[in-house]
């Protein structure tokens, strides 16, 4: 890792200029900034500094029409086309729910925002970005040629701020949390999940009992969850692609969670990255960070949701995928199928 710069904008702009064709999140990673230093250096320069709370982002998105939407964690990134739409706003959690466009929001982490008009080779590049408080992405809106980009000086006059600071200051990012299980209490957690009737009673069950997430898959044992090998994620991948079967893709981080809903189609793997290329939904996944994977049994009303899910080492969930629900039941048979016939691990790796 290169030596870390020093963060005035005139030393990020020109280091910038001398390492332009690196792509911006590996520009910061090398020289140790934040990527919204690195988009607040240029302000006044073709970026404006925006409201940052999605109560004031996302109903004005609408009136941009089709644009492409992108969350990310250090592992994963989620592309989708599509419209923003039936903003459903709340302290702690707001929504979109459009058929293409379907996120979760966490207003806590929406902490600065950014308009970008960017001169390429390509033409004018527009784009909205978030970041949370240590300055890494929390979620980005790009405009495309089908975007109404007649509607895009009005927006940003209305989210602009009076700031126009070319300096950002960043919190230390927070380290992902530790697995937290309890043995002692593997047999309540087994008796309370038999007993879930929604997905959204698992959270509360596992910090009811002082764990989290991983922690009870670690513990919870069969017919709950089955531990599988790293490879099970791509060889999942693979099966879906070209099937048909609808699934749902969920990608996030702490303040946002991107869902795809329908099938893939094409598949693309270049280097350490298994990419889904399909004409408004591309995924880009870093295989050899996936450390921890399971096929995970949770019980609701309208039968088993069925899920398998991906973390690093560190222990962040770097990617989950359910068959796609309907309004009658949470379960698809071809998923389950599919996740029947993936690789296992080894007797002696599966303790």
């Amino acid at each position: 890792m290169d030596q870390a710069i020093s963060t005035s904008p005139e030393g990020i702009r020109r280091l910038r200029d001398e390492h332009h064709a690196l792509r911006a999140r590996d520009f910061c990673d090398r020289f140790q900034i934040s990527e919204a230093q690195l988009v607040a250096a240029y302000t006044g320069q073709g970026v404006t500094r925006i409201k940052a709370h999605p109560d004031d982002i996302m109903p004005r998105i609408e009136r941009l029409g089709e644009v492409m939407a992108l969350t990310r964690n250090a592992s994963c990134v989620h592309e989708r086309v599509g419209t923003y739409g039936n903003y459903k706003s709340g302290p702690h959690a707001a929504m979109i729910l459009q058929p293409e466009i379907d996120l979760r929001l966490f207003p806590s982490h929406w902490v600065s925002a950014f308009a970008l008009d960017e001169q390429t080779d390509k033409g004018m590049k527009r784009s909205i970005q978030i970041f949370d408080a240590a300055g890494d992405a929390v979620h980005k809106i790009h405009l495309r040629e089908t975007s109404n980009h007649d509607a895009w000086a009005d927006v940003i006059a209305e989210l602009a701020t009076e700031d126009t600071s070319d300096t950002l200051e960043v919190a230390p990012r927070k380290p992902a949390e530790a697995a937290k299980s309890n043995p002692d209490k593997r047999e309540l957690l087994r008796s309370e999940w038999r007993k879930m009737t929604d997905t959204h009673q698992f959270l509360r069950l596992t910090s009811k009992l002082k764990m989290n997430r991983l922690g009870a898959y670690r513990i919870v044992g069969t017919p709950f969850v089955e531990r599988m090998p790293p490879e099970a994620v791509d060889a999942a991948l693979q099966s879906l692609a070209g099937s048909g079967t609808e699934i749902m893709l969920f990608v996030g981080n702490r303040g946002c969670i991107q869902i795809h809903g329908g099938p893939i189609e094409t598949l693309r793997a270049m280097g350490p990255w298994q990419n889904v290329m399909d004409a408004r939904f591309n995924l880009h996944l870093r295989l050899d960070h996936i450390h921890e994977v399971y096929v995970v049994n949770k019980p609701t009303q309208r039968g088993p949701a069925v899920s398998l899910e991906a973390f690093d080492a560190e222990g962040n969930i770097i990617l989950q995928i359910f068959g796609r629900a309907t309004t009658e039941r949470d379960s698809r048979p071809e998923w389950e199928t599919l996740l029947s016939a993936l690789p296992r691990l080894q007797t002696e790796d599966a303790v």
